[in-house]
Parts: structure tokens; sequence; C-alpha cells
């Protein structure tokens, strides 16, 4: 092509290539700039709901923390009702009805998980993991699947439990507040993560021959699976130092026990002695852990992963109580430190995170269950 209309076509092209060129780096100034903000919607207020969950229909079981009353709420509608209230319960400090999982096969298999101190029928108080058969709207049948000693200490009680996809049900209990040792003693419970068949009894692949599937661990209320590879991720906090996000193995010892001292606070019992992926080197109470995918909050989240912030003030050193962490090549580490998420509209302590179905992230505070969208 020649002459005057030859020069108008190179100078389009010229142009549209310079403008896809702008645009290109735009998106790659935003992506390197900062994260988009987002919205927290209220879903609903309630009790102290520390602990909750989805059914596959996207309705939310939860409990309240201080009462022991296990609850079902269709946020659709609002219908809110009473499943059951756990005899017993203690609240002090960080005690309560803490943790709550489903059955991987609900509705089908009807049973609930619930983790909670309590003191049944003027017994000891403990911290025990509780199976319920939920029928007809109301728990029929009460099992206790775990029984963990406390040593007089409010503190360091974990509380969260989750199904993996390999059917099993984690739990993790912390070292109970009083002696860091019990981290590192594989025949109890404190300080560990355990794994076991949703009946209670111990898998075969376990590595202790026992429910311990980790140890060396002080205090966790926040652990996910990675959707995309199934790799267990997990919050613990330290002492005046060193909050932690791990990445737990089989067997793997983290470290924490008697010998424990800022900033070395992962130098006890057997190598390999396995330190944290990240580190908080001011402690921020980290919480909870979850993973966007298709989570609807834009392209800069997808794929990483959210943990959550409980210290208050402290949160506003790691950019506010929500932060997001891409993963690395083969997501076997995190590819960055983690970076604050901008919350247009919440600024307080955040004790849980969650995926619904489809997706979508949600958390808890004291006072209720929130939603994250774009803002």
């Amino acid at each position: 092509m020649t002459g005057r209309r030859g020069t108008i076509v190179r100078r389009l092209l010229c142009l549209a290539l310079a403008t896809a060129a702008t645009a290109a780096a735009s998106a790659t100034s935003s992506a390197r700039g900062a994260p988009p903000p987002v919205r927290v919607v209220t879903v609903a207020r309630l009790d102290q709901p520390v602990g909750f969950t989805f059914t596959p229909s996207g309705r939310i079981v939860y409990l309240e923390r201080a009462t022991g009353r296990v609850r079902l709420l269709d946020p659709r509608t609002g219908r809110d009702r009473r499943w059951t209230r756990i005899s017993g319960v203690n609240s002090e400090g960080e005690r309560g009805a803490l943790g709550v999982a489903l059955h991987p096969r609900w509705p089908r298999q009807p049973f609930v998980y619930v983790y909670v101190t309590r003191a049944p029928e003027g017994k000891d108080l403990r911290n025990q993991l509780l199976r319920l058969r939920i029928r007809d709207g109301r728990a029929v049948e009460v099992d206790v699947l775990v029984n963990s000693p406390i040593d007089g200490r409010t503190n360091h009680n974990g509380g969260r439990i989750a199904f993996g996809p390999d059917g099993k049900l984690y739990l993790v209990i912390g070292d109970g507040g009083a002696d860091p040792g019990t981290a590192q003693d594989l025949d109890e419970p404190r300080g560990k993560i355990l794994r076991i068949d949703p009946d209670g009894s111990v898998p075969a692949s376990n590595p202790f021959g026992s429910p311990v599937w980790s140890f060396g661990h002080r205090n966790s209320i926040g652990f996910a699976f990675d959707p995309l590879r199934g790799r267990l991720w997990q919050s613990e906090n330290g002492p005046e130092c060193n909050d932690e996000i791990n990445r737990v193995v089989r067997g793997g010892n983290f470290a924490w026990g008697p010998n424990e001292a800022c900033p070395d606070t992962n130098q006890d019992g057997p190598p390999p002695r396995l330190l944290p992926q990240h580190t908080f080197a001011d402690t921020i109470a980290v919480t909870g852990v979850a993973f966007c995918r298709r989570c609807r909050l834009g392209a800069r989240y997808n794929g990483t992963m959210f943990i959550a912030c409980a210290g208050g003030g402290a949160c506003k050193g790691a950019g506010g109580p929500v932060m997001f962490a891409p993963l690395g090549k083969g997501r076997w580490s995190l590819a960055r430190d983690p970076r604050g998420v901008p919350l247009a509209n919440h600024s307080g302590p955040v004790y849980s995170m969650e995926v619904a179905p489809g997706g979508r992230l949600y958390l808890s505070d004291a006072e209720g269950i929130y939603r994250l969208t774009r803002a």
C-alpha cells in the first residue's frame, strides 16, 4: 500500500500499538502497585461466632463461643435456628466453642464436629472434639472423639478443625500455655495437629501410629488446604516475637518447645526442625487462613492465600486485619511477604476465615459474619 492512504494506515497502526503498550504497562504498574480495595458486607450480627462453616447449599453452621450453641443460618432468608447447646462450656480467656466442621458427605452423613472447652457433667475441664448426629434439626447423639488435658491456663487451646481433601479430619490443639514441653511430647495431643478418620479412629497412614500428624506447635486457630495442591498451610502465634506461617508436612517437627527464646523459637526436638515459610517479627495474633480461588475479588487476588489478624492495633503494622500472599512456583512457598488487603470498611480484629461454596471468602469477628466483595 502506497501514497497518502498507506501513510494514514501506518499511523493508525502505530497509534493502536502504542495504546496497547500503554495499557499493558498500566496493567503491570497496577499489579505491582496498591492492591485493589475490598468491601466487607455484613451477613449477620451474631454472638462471638469464632467457628463457622458452610453446608453444600450455602447455609452457615456456626458456634457461639461462650454459650456453646450450635446454630444454622440461612444467609438468603436470615432464618437462624438452634440445633443444640453443648453443656458445660467454659469460655474464660481463649476457651469456649471454637471450631466446627461437617462430614464431607453431608447431609447423607448427618454429622457435625465441634471442638470445645468444657467440663461435662461436673467432670474435669477438657478440650474435646465432639461428633454430633443431627436428625430433624436437632442433635440426637454426641460422641467424644478426642479428649485433651488442660493445665489451668486459659490460653493456647487452639481450636481450628477442618476436613482435608483426603477425607480426614484435622484438628489443632495449642500447648496449653503452661509448659512448652507438651508440644514435643508425642504421647499427648497438646501442641499438635491431629488427623483422624470421621469416626475418630487413627488412619493407618499417620506417621506415629497415633492421631498426631505434626508437632512442635505453640498455638494456632487457623489453617487451610491449598485447593490447587492439597497442601496444608497454618498460622501460628508466637510469644513476644515470631508469629508464623507454616506449610505443614506429615510427621513434621515445627520445633516449639522448652528451649524457646526470642528470636529463636524453633529449636527443640528431633531434627529436621522445620522453620516457618514466613515470620512476623512483631506479633499480630495471626488467626484465620483461606485461599482465594474464584473468590470474585479480582485477578490480583486469585490463587493467593489470605491470612487474618486479631492483634487489634498491632494488625496495622501488617497492613490491616486481612493480608494476602501469592505462592511461588509449584506452590511450595510464598512468592513474597504477606501484604495488607485494603478493607474499605472494616478495621477490627478478625477471628476466622472460610470459603463458601462457589469460592467467595467470608470472615468472622466477635460480633458477626461477613462476606468479602469488591469495593
